[in-house]
């Protein structure tokens, strides 16, 4: 018997796992693949970097700022004003960094298990079966935790939350390329588009990039993600940054993440609860998750904690979770930006454009606009 069974070893499920081994806790984390590399832009804020300083083995780009362009590229600019910094990660390399430190901690990995069904008694979660190659496994838990993705069967069959309808989703396309470009490697870039969706280049080093494109909500109906990425490439603002359209791609992948925000109602039950993607932690304008991921994956911790510590595992203590202060902030956050993303995304774009263009001419205007993309670390 476990203390906390987490599925999903990603960067939410491996930081909760940390949190709560870390804590004295028995931990198991089971992962589907821990060689499989999830499709994402890899932007990583200074959040997350204060959490884990075992980032600097990666030798990522230290990114100070951040150019937004309008779909008739007006430019919008912003630059941190303190000494802090974001990066853009591999998420394979940055995925693997994170569980391997829930692993110090004292959490037990099993890789390369499936999970497919819950173990039930008298109508509560007790336990996740799991498929391997060494067959079905049986992980008895106090709590389990639900980090394996928007994919995940186990959130369904909680009765939680149900499939995704197309309107609820992002799709996005993301590839990391090889060669000669003129990107500024302290900046990341985002070009909202005329459709409703974005695409972004962010700078990896070494002449490397993660470049892609999304699509979210009703524009999933209109439009085809793999044209858009291609479309995006031939863009001539684009061509003047990456002349090459023949740059070595070392990667790519496509991929749904949710478009709509955190499931307010779907994040926790009895001996359960729904972290990261899995409950919608990704930003409804750009498609951020990480650090909202990660830091759902500690709220989550905290109460699990003071649930073991009270040995009281119904919804009387898990509702605290969606209470917390982190994840107050973040549907707030979310909220706003859902109701901005609708109106950006009006008549093709001209609202956006409209306020970019203002912005350009009025420092004081374009504070404020800003304030609506970034917040304060």
């Amino acid at each position: 018997m476990y203390d906390v069974v987490i599925s999903g070893a990603g960067p939410s499920g491996s930081h909760c796992a940390k949190i709560l081994a870390e804590a004295g806790y028995r931990v198991a984390l089971i992962e589907k693949n821990t060689n499989w590399r999830k499709p994402c832009g890899g932007s990583v804020s200074s959040r997350v970097i204060k959490l884990y300083p075992e980032m600097k083995k990666l030798n990522t780009p230290k990114i100070v700022g951040a150019k937004l362009y309008s779909a008739e590229y007006h430019l919008l600019e912003y630059n941190r004003a303190d000494n802090l910094y974001s990066t853009v990660v591999d998420r394979l390399e940055f995925d693997n960094l994170i569980r391997n430190v829930a692993i110090d901690a004292g959490a037990e990995l099993f890789d390369r298990n499936f999970s497919f069904d819950f173990i039930s008694k008298e109508g509560n979660f007790i336990g996740i079966k799991t498929k391997s190659n060494e067959g079905v496994k049986e992980f008895f838990g106090k709590i389990l935790i639900l980090a394996d993705g928007m994919g995940s069967r186990l959130a369904i069959k909680s009765g939680l939350r149900s499939k995704w309808k197309v309107e609820d989703i992002t799709i996005a396309k993301a590839a990391i390329f090889e060669g000669e470009n003129k990107l500024d490697e302290k900046y990341i870039r985002v070009y909202f588009q005329h459709y409703k969706g974005y695409a972004w280049i962010f700078p990896m080093g070494e002449q490397q990039f993660n470049i892609g494109c999304g699509t979210s909500a009703s524009g999933n109906l209109k439009h085809n993600v793999n044209e858009l990425f291609n479309e995006f490439l031939k863009e001539p603002k684009i061509k003047e940054l990456i002349p090459d359209l023949n740059c070595k791609v070392i990667w790519s992948g496509a991929y749904p993440l949710p478009a709509n925000g955190v499931l307010v109602n779907s994040l926790f039950a009895n001996n359960l609860m729904l972290i990261g993607d899995t409950a919608g932690f990704v930003s409804p304008i750009n498609g951020e998750g990480i650090y909202q991921s990660i830091f759902s994956a500690g709220a989550a911790a905290e109460v699990a904690i003071e649930a073991l510590e009270l040995q009281d595992y119904s919804i009387t203590i898990l509702r605290k979770y969606k209470k917390h202060p982190n994840v107050k902030q973040i549907i707030r956050n979310f909220k706003a930006k859902l109701a901005a993303r609708d109106f950006f995304s009006e008549d093709q774009g001209k609202n956006l454009n409209e306020m970019f263009e203002r912005a350009e001419k009025d420092k004081v205007y374009r504070d404020k606009v800003l304030g609506m993309f970034f917040s304060k670390d």
